[in-house]
């Protein structure tokens, strides 16, 4: 069996999912972010706190949100850190959360799709 395609070798199946491919340096940047959301515990840490009112939310109102111990919701909020995707602030004995909006709007435009035309 020969490997030569004939003429329809330059047509692909279907369209490209992109238009051109994330640059180096942004994707060094939002695979760390990816990487976290990749647990689903911390997918809805970050869900809660995004879509607070006032922009900020308590550990104190994260933690009874879940079935997991106090150290275990700390360490998915410090892999949320570190990934850049959320910001703390720590006040008297509690930590406030914010998220960092930024990175959520490059995470965003990455998944958008054009629309079909």
């Amino acid at each position: 069996m020969s490997n030569q395609a004939g003429p329809a070798a330059d047509v692909s199946c279907c369209a490209p999912l992109a238009e051109r491919r994330v640059p180096a340096g942004a994707a060094a940047v939002l695979a760390p972010a990816f990487k976290a959301l990749g647990d689903p515990v911390r997918l809805q840490l970050l869900s809660m706190i995004a879509s607070t009112e006032t922009g900020e939310i308590c550990v104190c109102d994260l933690t009874p949100a879940f079935d997991l111990t106090g150290p275990t919701i700390s360490h998915h909020l410090r892999t949320l850190r570190e990934a850049g995707l959320v910001d703390a602030e720590r006040r008297g004995t509690w930590v406030y959360y914010r998220a960092r909006p930024d990175i959520l709007r490059q995470l965003a435009a990455l998944l958008t799709v054009a629309p079909a035309t």
